[in-house]
């Protein structure tokens, strides 16, 4: 893990804003998943969001689409959303690699690798205070650990300098709707502590 945030570092001097960013990392061909992509999947939202989602990677309508979270669990994450307050244009989407990988499989340790440095590059720009995790392969990546997702769920836990809720995929949700119940307090847990957070920001 350490590598990867000293390549970030390297980053750092040469893409001063996201669109920047963008215009160099959508042609990356740095791992397998380039020669089978329809689209790279950057991510989208407010650029100075406090609040950053991040999933596991683009399925097969963003890849369609260039875009994350289009299909039925982006809709479901929407809702998600706006249940505890945020709109889509609230905050920063994106995914732990920018390529989808073929038939959905989970990402390997050397796409890992080479697509982890444009996303702490993303938030390097965008300086969110929270991330909320999107499932297990997202949270265990980035936190660095190899807990089961309830092992991870209901508390507050640090990566970096931010503050992260990890709670289920939604496409987890579609597949197991009595999940959402758990779902629904982790995001109420997170919208808690945001709160807490840009009241602190906010003090004069």
């Amino acid at each position: 893990m350490d590598g990867l945030l000293l390549e970030s570092d390297a980053l750092k001097p040469l893409y001063r804003d996201l669109e920047a960013l963008y215009e160099s990392a959508k042609t990356c061909t740095k791992c397998r998943l380039a020669s089978t992509r329809t689209n790279f999947v950057f991510g989208e939202g407010n650029p100075s969001a406090k609040l950053v989602v991040i999933g596991e990677a683009p399925g097969a309508d963003e890849d369609a689409q260039g875009r994350p979270f289009v299909g039925r669990s982006g809709q479901l994450l929407d809702k998600i959303l706006v249940a505890v307050g945020f709109r889509r244009e609230d905050v920063f989407i994106c995914n732990i690699l920018k390529c989808r990988p073929p038939q959905n499989r989970n990402p390997l340790q050397d796409e890992i690798a080479c697509c982890l440095p444009w996303l702490q590059r993303q938030l390097d720009l965008i300086e969110p205070r929270m991330l909320l995790l999107l499932g297990r392969v997202a949270a265990n990546t980035l936190l660095g650990n190899t807990l089961s997702l309830g092992a991870m769920r209901g508390r507050i836990l640090g990566w970096n300098r931010f503050e992260c809720v990890v709670t289920y995929h939604p496409a987890a949700l579609l597949r197991n709707p009595n999940w959402k119940r758990g779902c629904w307090e982790d995001v109420q847990l997170m919208r808690r502590h945001y709160d807490a957070l840009e009241g602190t920001l906010n003090k004069p």
